[in-house]
């Protein structure tokens, strides 16, 4: 936990939105990664386009920049940011596909929980379109991997 405690608490411990309008906008950078996990035998289907519901990865890609841009509809305590780009792309392996997601903006507050949402809802989207195909499919392992921007700088997390 920060040196700063839990920020989205009021002195009576009452849920607040912090207040970042004496910030000065700055460019801010979040990359998230997940996976879902899978058959090698759903994975195949994916790869060749053989899933009945369509192109998962570009649907997953959609979904995945839609939710950024609605991540503070989503979470209570998140700001409305302009969200000046977001990327996700996908790497897919034996028996899962990785889905990395990177937002940028310039503004107030960082663009963390636009990664994490972006990446949560492309998988959830891999995992709707591939159900039919695959019910042991597991979503696992979304994470903050880098964060810039800001007054506590950047962060990147050790492989």
């Amino acid at each position: 936990m920060s040196d700063r405690g839990l920020t989205h608490l009021d002195p009576l411990g009452r849920a607040r939105m912090v207040d970042v309008t004496p910030k000065e906008p700055t460019h801010r950078r979040a990359v998230a990664k997940g996976r879902v996990l899978m058959a090698p035998e759903t994975t195949s289907l994916v790869a060749r386009g053989a899933i009945g519901k369509g192109d998962v990865l570009a649907v997953a890609r959609v979904a995945g920049i839609q939710a950024a841009k609605r991540c503070s509809d989503l979470i209570p305590l998140c700001h409305p940011l302009l969200v000046g780009a977001v990327l996700v792309n996908f790497r897919i392996e034996d028996d899962f596909i990785e889905v990395e997601a990177h937002v940028d903006t310039v503004d107030r507050t960082g663009v963390e929980m636009e990664a994490l949402t972006a990446c949560s809802v492309a998988c959830l989207t891999i995992y709707d379109m591939c159900k039919s195909a695959d019910r042991t499919m597991v979503i696992s392992d979304v994470t903050l991997w880098e964060k810039t921007g800001g007054r506590s700088g950047t962060y990147r997390r050790q492989p």
